[in-house]
This record gives structure tokens, C-alpha cells and sequence, in this order.
């Protein structure tokens, strides 16, 4: 029996609620994003994932000057940039650094907390093009909110690309597995990221586990689930945590992530950049961040 296929005696998700994305604004004067989910307004609801950016699609004229958004902290937590299409250039207080392109991923743990840039990359800003990303911040347990930052460049080659059996699309592991096949990232808690591409008339089942929080992030096409609902580009739908397969009734050229994740049973208290257990240290966090101790860029 196919991954695909509904498993006699496999429990379905139900989808609780579809949450759509709010009004488009600027991240710098690089990035036009929509937030299409975060946690001040859904909470524990969506742990261990904490906010979801998508930029673009838009199409930027070749320029010298250098568009993004310049220095800025983070800590306890992880941002991971998924590239569409275009550049773009990072670059940290820890000494990381990189340029992604299309199909790249840029895993960010920011831990203990450092401060980074975040830019068009040169050659696409001179020729121009089409933008399109994501950036998904991921909580980190209280025990590894005060871990060395780390960075993790990994490219379009080093993720698994699968071609779902019956026609239905393609699906990339970002993180966690797939039947069997296993994500390159490293996660502090289990977590699952696929992209997938999705584009079918029949209804097919992906598995999910049992208890963990599971979102389905449509960011172009929709998606048909539980027999009439519709999920469509720029909405995420939030799924019960009861069950361990989520079925589709069918998919129009949708471009979607499919995230999964072990919830964290721990407060959220957060400012901006800064995402902790208690109020004291998000106080803490931005004396330090004042104070330097999260570094400079030179």
C-alpha cells in the first residue's frame, strides 16, 4: 500500500481552522511580506513553530544598491529561510555566513542569541528578477535557549526530492523524514518540513504523527480537505493534534509546506526578535543585546 493511500484503521486529522494571512508590508526595503501565522494570536496552538513570512512573489528591477535589512538581533529560536526564487545573503555575528538560491534552505539557530543581516545577493540585485521566499521561526525547549548559535547552509542537492506515487507531485525533506528518507537539517526537537508541489484530482492521505501540531501552509494553488474545505494561497490550515495521517481530496497546483512538529509545553513570552520562557529575560535579552554580548558586524 502506497504512503499515499488512506491506511484502514489510520486516524485522519481534522482540520480546526484556517487561518489566513495578513496585509502585505516591508521587512527593510527588500522583502514584501505576509505573515501568515505567528504566535501572539496562536500560541501553544501552533508550538513548536512560532511565525511564518512569506516574501513575494515580486519582481525587483537590477540595482546597485543593496536591498534587505541590515543588522538586527535574535534569540531564543530558530529561523529557517526557504528560497523560491532570487538570492539571498546572510551573514552573522557568529562568523556565518552564506548565499542561497533557489531551492536552498538557510537554518538559523539563534540560541543564545546573535545578531545578523540579511540581504539581496549582488548578482540578482545587478540583474534583477523574481523574489520569492519564506522564513519559518521554530521555538527552541528552555534547556536550549541558551546554546552556541549555529548555521546550517544546506542546498537545493543535499535535499531528498521524491515523486509521490499515483502522479500527485513531488515532495522535498527539508527536515525530519518521509518513508524512511531523512531531512538534512538537525533539529533540536522532532520536526518535519516538506515542500511539496503538488497537483491532483484524487484524494491521497500523507502521514503525520500522532500528537504532534501539523500546519499546512498553501503559498500558491489550494488544497481540498475534509470533503468541502478549501485551503488557498496566502491561508494555513491547523489541523487537530489527534491522528497520524492527513488526507487532501484533492490539489490545484499548489505549492504548500506541510509542517509537523513535537509540541513544546512551555511558556512563550516574546519581543520582536527575542523569544523566551519569562518576562525577565526578554528584559535580559535586550541588555545584552545593548550591552554587545550578542556581537557586532563589522
Amino acid at each position: 500500500m502506497s504512503t499515499l493511500e488512506m491506511a484502514a484503521g489510520n486516524s485522519t486529522k481534522k482540520l480546526l481552522r484556517v487561518q489566513r494571512g495578513g496585509e502585505q508590508h516591508w521587512v527593510g526595503d527588500g522583502f514584501p511580506v505576509r505573515t501568515l501565522f505567528a504566535y501572539a494570536n496562536l500560541g501553544p496552538m501552533i508550538s513548536p513553530f512560532l511565525l511564518l513570512d512569506h516574501a513575494g512573489p515580486m519582481e525587483f528591477p537590477p540595482t546597485e544598491k543593496r536591498l534587505g535589512v541590515g543588522e538586527h538581533p535574535h534569540r531564543g529560536f530558530e529561523t529557517v529561510t526557504i528560497v523560491y526564487s532570487g538570492e539571498v545573503e546572510h551573514r552573522d555575528s557568529s562568523g556565518s555566513g552564506g548565499i542561497i538560491g533557489p531551492g536552498d534552505v538557510q537554518w538559523m539557530t539563534a540560541a543564545s542569541g546573535l545578531v545578523h543581516e540579511e540581504f539581496h545577493g549582488g548578482d540578482f540585485a545587478r540583474q534583477g528578477g523574481m523574489l520569492e521566499m519564506v522564513q519559518l521561526w521554530v521555538n527552541l525547549p528552555a534547556k536550549d535557549k541558551t546554546s552556541p548559535p549555529r548555521y546550517q547552509s544546506i542546498s537545493n542537492s543535499q535535499i531528498p526530492a521524491l515523486n509521490l506515487p499515483g502522479g500527485y507531485g513531488t515532495l522535498r525533506v527539508i527536515a525530519g523524514e518521509f518513508g524512511g528518507i531523512k531531512g538534512p537539517a538537525r533539529t533540536f526537537t522532532p520536526v518535519h518540513v516538506w515542500d511539496l508541489h503538488l497537483a491532483s484530482e484524487q484524494p491521497f492521505c500523507l502521514p503525520t504523527p500522532e500528537g504532534y501540531t501539523t500546519l499546512l501552509v498553501v503559498l500558491r494553488g489550494s488544497v481540498n480537505v475534509n470533503g468541502s474545505e478549501t485551503i488557498r494561497a496566502a491561508e494555513v490550515g491547523l489541523f487537530d493534534r489527534v491522528g497520524d495521517q492527513m488526507c487532501m481530496e484533492s490539489a490545484q497546483n499548489a505549492t504548500v509546506l506541510l509542517l509537523c512538529g513535537e509540541p513544546i509545553d512551555e511558556p512563550i513570552v516574546g519581543s520582536g526578535p527575542f523569544v523566551m520562557n519569562k518576562p525577565e529575560e526578554i528584559k535580559q535579552a535586550i541588555t545584552d543585546y545593548q550591552s554587545g554580548r550578542m556581537g557586532r558586524l563589522s
